[in-house]
């Protein structure tokens, strides 16, 4: 997608991604375009304000990965208690 337009459908596609906590940077090489170009959205998008979406996004992942942690070290422990 080098320097052309992405469609809309797949730019609206890439923020809720980012929205739903996916990093700028894995979008960008998965959609073959710059991390500028999603900024530039995301800006456009909030009226300036990304770094809340962004900072939103952040903390949806690491809810994420620390629902995960919890969850290995509860099942860890389930086993502890077994044997």
């Amino acid at each position: 997608m080098n320097n052309k337009a992405v469609a809309k459908e797949i730019r609206e596609e890439i923020l809720v991604k980012v929205h739903e906590g996916k990093r700028v940077s894995e979008l960008a090489n998965q959609y073959g375009i710059s991390n500028r170009t999603i900024y530039a959205w995301l800006t456009k998008e909030t009226n300036g304000s990304n770094s809340v979406a962004l900072e939103n996004a952040r903390l949806r992942r690491e809810t994420s990965q620390l629902k995960q942690i919890i969850g290995e070290l509860m099942l860890e422990k389930n086993r502890g208690k077994k044997a």
